[in-house]
């Protein structure tokens, strides 16, 4: 999915010998953007307004509508991808922002205060696009994907803006996150809004996070794929990613046990046997060190798969039964 943890590198620096980014790839997506792809973001509270860096980027990968949310899990995840630089109350938050009159003074400032030259402005409400652009000449940035990255900074609030003591009213609070409804409904779980808690959340990235670390290693795989077939005339079309991973530890690093599975059992005597003779066509095809790291990623999310979807199954029987439990009451 081209997901990205952790602080932005220095994105938008020439490539070796001057070469551009290829098109859709971050560097590129950053490059267009400007300022590192660093967006400012102009986030609501119940009594104030934040301003917070975000990584813009995270807006235009592929299926950025489906993947927003698992940003927003926990503190700890959404560190990674948006920081906060001020934070302010108003005694009248309606008159900051308003059609007739503009934004006032003092939102101004903190906008200003923190933008930089040419940098778009990530606001929450398609209003807000209109008057900061009319009053101030500042382009701004709303659709569908910010929504759910405006989902996820309520999810956080708390964390992202220590000093908000206030909490978000139901009225307030933005619907439940799109993405995380089409994760869910992939995995087979009919959840509600009303429905959805911090746990459910939680537990619901931990099990994206093991998908996206497949998801991550797939094209590796099936290039690695291509080069059995090119040394050793074995075709892994139809093989599962854990299968050509087991082969890769098997060829590179043969002194090991393997964990995704038994070797013995996963190929023929022939594939072995072509795996042991080939070994030494191999060496520069593949890095040993990824190949191990590789490896050891797809067992961790093999393994804690299943124990994830257990949780979240509970989890979600739980917040049903509640809210069946208030319906009825009701």
């Amino acid at each position: 999915m081209g997901k990205r943890r952790g602080p932005p590198p220095a994105l938008g620096v020439p490539t070796k010998r001057g070469r551009p980014p290829p098109p859709g790839s971050i560097a590129s997506i950053a490059d267009k953007l400007g300022n590192y792809g660093l967006l400012l973001l102009l986030f609501e509270t119940p009594s104030g307004f934040a301003i917070l860096s975000f990584d813009g980027v995270q807006l235009y990968l592929p299926d950025a509508m489906e993947n927003i949310w698992s940003n927003f899990g926990t503190e700890y995840m959404a560190r990674h991808v948006v920081w906060l630089k001020e934070f302010r109350t108003f005694k009248d938050k309606s008159s900051a922002i308003r059609s007739d009159t503009g934004v006032d003074r003092k939102l101004a400032k903190l906008i200003t205060r923190w933008r930089r030259p040419g940098q778009m402005l990530v606001v929450g409400k398609p209003e807000y696009r209109t008057i900061i652009e009319t009053s101030m000449g500042i382009p701004c940035l709303f659709d569908e994907t910010v929504m759910e990255l405006m989902w996820g900074l309520q999810n956080v609030m708390h964390s992202l803006v220590p000093k908000e003591k206030s909490e978000l009213t139901i009225e307030d609070r933005l619907p439940m996150s799109r993405g995380l409804k089409m994760f869910l409904d992939r995995k087979g779980f009919d959840v509600k809004p009303e429905m959805v808690n911090e746990r459910i959340v939680l537990s619901a990235c931990a099990l994206y996070d093991c998908d996206h670390i497949e998801q991550k290693h797939c094209a590796n795989l099936k290039r690695a794929g291509e080069r059995l077939k090119e040394v050793s005339g074995i075709d892994t079309q139809d093989w599962s990613l854990q299968k050509v991973a087991t082969a890769l530890m098997v060829i590179c690093w043969p002194e090991y046990e393997t964990e995704l599975g038994d070797p013995e059992e996963m190929f023929t005597v022939d594939e072995l046997s072509k795996f042991e003779d080939d070994a030494r066509e191999y060496d520069g095809k593949f890095i040993k060190s990824r190949v191990m790291r590789m490896h050891y990623e797809l067992v961790c999310a093999h393994e804690a798969r299943a124990s994830h979807r257990v949780q979240l199954a509970s989890l979600v029987t739980k917040a049903k039964e509640a809210y069946e439990e208030a319906h009825k009451t009701s």
